[in-house]
């Protein structure tokens, strides 16, 4: 197995006398895409900017090939990021705007102008190098943030929600173009996003931070399917996960407050209060079964129908596969789970019962 490229061992991170973070350790292999996700403000952006020197680390390490950066300048580490706001000069043309960093680092003119035109190539920017960024789609000035990146050839890329300001097409277009660029370079990439999308599509593997911890760590069917507790359960999938309270009965299954929920893992204690876990798109409605609910709304979205439904007090949903469906709101529908894909977290602990 490959040494890591990145490490980082026992972070630490404290602004305004609150503590963002505290023993983050985690590391990555060359050449992957790790996605960092969670929720506002559990310190996604300041791990990025403290790896890449823009904030100071309160302590732990940060090291690349074995080598110590915590003291390094941001420009010595061969880190390049790639912001949000795109952060191009705003009077510089397109080409300027890429070259800038080699041209700070007194490289030959011929040299810049060679990897300008090549970073352009990749990225299609070529017919836009005169133009500035004003006279730039939001698409076209993200990939002029991506090319001043790549022409740096750095050992990490650092991308920090870089398609948030992009409409919904655009950024499907751009999902695309990243990952063509990190398959033609196999650049080793994190890359911190709130988009699920983004992160299952585009990820080898995902860090689930909250709340000053990191939740779990994982590949992205893993995450999927096999969360560690109850917030990576919710935080991952969309539509979101049903989750229900219940109780284990002497047969193993779920009891709620006038229904059973089918389960089929054996290591259940009788009695035990658990959460039941079962996504949407596990869930079938059929003539007849034990388990009834009745809908309340009913929505399409063409390709899907999304179908709410009151099971005993809990809200449900259900995913079918097409847009059309003659189900109404008020009918009372029954219910089939593949309980092969159903999930049990202990109410108490909130970890994941196997």
């Amino acid at each position: 197995m490959s040494e890591p490229l990145l490490q980082a061992i026992d972070l630490e991170c404290e602004r305004d006398e609150r503590l963002l973070f505290q023993n983050l350790s985690f590391s990555i292999l060359p050449g992957t895409v790790t996605r960092v996700e969670g929720p506002n403000g559990t310190g996604k952006t300041t791990l990025l900017r403290m790896t890449a020197g823009l904030e100071t680390i309160s302590s732990g390490e940060i090291s690349i090939e074995g080598n110590l950066i915590n003291n390094i300048h941001p420009r010595d580490r061969d880190i390049a990021m790639v912001f949000q706001n795109y952060a191009l000069y705003p009077q510089m043309n397109v080409f300027d705007n890429i070259a800038f960093s080699l041209q700070i680092r007194k490289l030959e003119p011929q040299e810049i102008k060679q990897k300008v035109e090549w970073a352009a190539s990749v990225l299609n920017l070529t017919e836009y190098l005169k133009r500035t960024p004003k006279e730039l789609s939001g698409g076209q000035r993200q990939r002029v943030a991506m090319g001043r990146a790549l022409v740096r050839d750095p050992k990490v890329f650092l991308f920090d929600e870089p398609l948030s300001n992009l409409d919904a097409k655009l950024r499907a277009h751009m999902r695309l173009e990243i990952r063509k660029l990190h398959n033609q370079q196999n650049a080793t990439t994190i890359y911190v996003t709130h988009d699920q999308i983004e992160a299952m599509t585009m990820a080898d593997e995902i860090v689930i931070m909250n709340g000053g911890i990191i939740e779990q760590i994982a590949s992205p069917n893993d995450i999927y399917e096999k969360p560690n507790n109850l917030f990576v359960a919710d935080f991952i999938g969309s539509p979101a996960i049903n989750l229900i309270k219940g109780e284990v009965t002497d047969r193993g299954s779920i009891k709620l407050k006038s229904q059973e929920l089918p389960h089929q893992k054996n290591n259940l204690s009788p009695n035990q209060k658990v959460v039941y876990g079962i996504r949407p798109t596990d869930v079938q409605i059929v003539e007849n079964s034990n388990v009834k609910a009745e809908v309340i709304l009913v929505e399409t979205t063409g390709s899907e129908t999304h179908i709410i439904a009151m099971l005993d007090d809990n809200e449900f949903r259900i995913v079918q596969a097409g847009g059309r469906t003659s189900i109404k709101n008020g009918e009372s529908v029954s219910l089939e789970f593949d309980i092969s894909k159903a999930h049990t977290f202990d109410q108490m602990t909130t970890k994941r019962i196997d």
